[in-house]
Parts: C-alpha cells; structure tokens; sequence
C-alpha cells in the first residue's frame, strides 16, 4: 500500500473492535522478524531501544538523523504500517515528525516529558500540521509522562492530570494518548473512561495489567516498549553462556532472512 492508504489503515487498527497489539523493533532484522509472526499487523519502534542499539542512553541522546535514518531502514525493510517513536522530538517536533514522514513513516510517538501543558499542545499541533502539509493524515500518538513523572501527585492527582493532558491533545488533533506506566486494570479503565473509548495507547510489561484486562477496559493499543530488546539481548546472552561453557548451539534456532 502506499503512504497515504498505509496511514488510513493504521487509523482504522485503532478502531478496530480487535485491540491493536504492537511489539516493538528497533532495526530492520527485527521488524521483518516481527512482521512475519501471524497476527502482527503493524510495526511500532522503540526509541530507547534503537538509541540503545547505537550506544547511546535513551532521553533524545541519539542524533535525530540517526534516528531519522534507522527508521526509514525499519519501513523499507517491511511492507506494514509503520509507527516510530519519536521521544520528545528532538527539538524540533514539526520537522522531526516531517522528515519522519519523508522515510514512509504513518505514525508516530510523542511526548510530552511532562513540560508546560501550551507547549506540550503546541508540540502536538506541529506534528499534525507536519502530517497534513505532507498530505499523511499522521496517527499520532501523543504520550504524557505523568506516572513516569509523578512529581509528588497522588494516584487521583496523576489521573486527573493525565485526563487533562489527553483530553487537550486529542482537540489538538492527536489520534491517541499514550500514558505509560505500570497499570492495573481499574486504572487502565478510568484512564479510558476520563479520556474516551478506544483512545488510549498502554505499555504492557512486568507488573501491569494483562493484555486481555487491558483489551476488557477498552483501550486502543498495546505495546511493549523496550522489553522485546531485552527479552532478545537476555537470549544472546543465554546463548553466549552456553557457548562459552562448552555447550553446542540450541537445535531450534530458526533463520530469519
């Protein structure tokens, strides 16, 4: 499909009744990994974990055209939709999200790292100005890091906040508010009710609700962040111990390409 039709699919994944699963790549051996494993329907990237892949710490350490150029090999290397995280954008969210576009990206991942909420709106506003001067009805994924930054709120204060802060970046134009954090599932489920049905974008991983409660409460997608890189580097390096201790290669190791 082209970008257009690869945009307006994306869009429809998040609507669909079938909650949107993500497992994350950060280069284009996993992405075709990952695409080739029945019921992938789109690709997402993970930022800390391409930074990561560089030698870099997450936190907008890597160069945006590192970055840039990563995920632009990640869409060439598969033939689905393709959501890149995009951290804060880099400075400059407008172009960041613009030279994304132009490397056949349809959506993208943005946060707000908890700055003033008119500049975090405003940051979101240029990302979907950028998608619509391209002619891409971009998804965006407007994240706030309230629960990763709670800055001494209660769990009522820091849902309320998050409410707030999704609310104003849907009218803003976003397609989604990705609030991460380790959820259980009655959080999960006021954070839809506060922000809307099929809105919400969740990380899942150790502690947190269960894909199935998450699906239950309504949200829109589920995604894993960094943990498929760990999960892959915890088997490398299961494998590397093996090996150094004399053992031969695991028999059912697979080929992917």
């Amino acid at each position: 499909m082209d970008q257009r039709a690869a945009a307006e699919h994306l869009r429809r994944l998040h609507d669909d009744p079938d909650v949107l699963v993500l497992v994350n790549v950060w280069d284009a051996a996993s992405a075709r990994a990952i695409a080739a494993v029945a019921g992938c329907r789109a690709i997402a990237t993970a930022s800390h974990a391409i930074a990561n892949s560089f030698g870099y710490d997450d936190g907008q350490h890597i160069p945006v055209d590192l970055m840039i150029d990563a995920v632009g090999r990640i869409v060439a290397a598969v033939a689905l939709p393709v959501t890149a995280d995009l951290e804060a954008g880099y400075g400059n969210p407008g172009e960041t999200i613009r030279r994304a576009l132009g490397v056949g990206v349809v959506g993208a991942n943005l946060e707000d790292a908890m700055a003033p909420l008119a500049d975090s709106v405003a940051a979101v506003e240029a990302a979907v100005a950028a998608g619509a001067a391209e002619g891409i009805a971009l998804v965006l994924n407007a994240r706030t890091d309230v629960y990763l930054q709670p800055g001494g709120r209660d769990a009522d204060e820091q849902l309320a906040e998050a409410i707030a802060r999704g609310r104003a970046f849907l009218d803003a134009g976003a397609s989604c508010v990705f609030v991460p954090g380790r959820h259980d599932a009655q959080t999960a489920a006021a954070l839809v009710e506060g922000i809307g049905l099929r809105k919400v974008s969740v990380l899942a991983g150790p502690a947190s609700a269960t894909p199935a409660e998450f699906a239950a409460a309504g949200v829109a997608r589920i995604s894993y962040g960094p943990w498929p890189h760990r999960a892959a580097l915890t088997a490398l390096a299961d494998v590397g111990t093996s090996l150094f201790g004399g053992a031969e290669l695991p028999a059912d190791i697979r080929s992917f390409g």
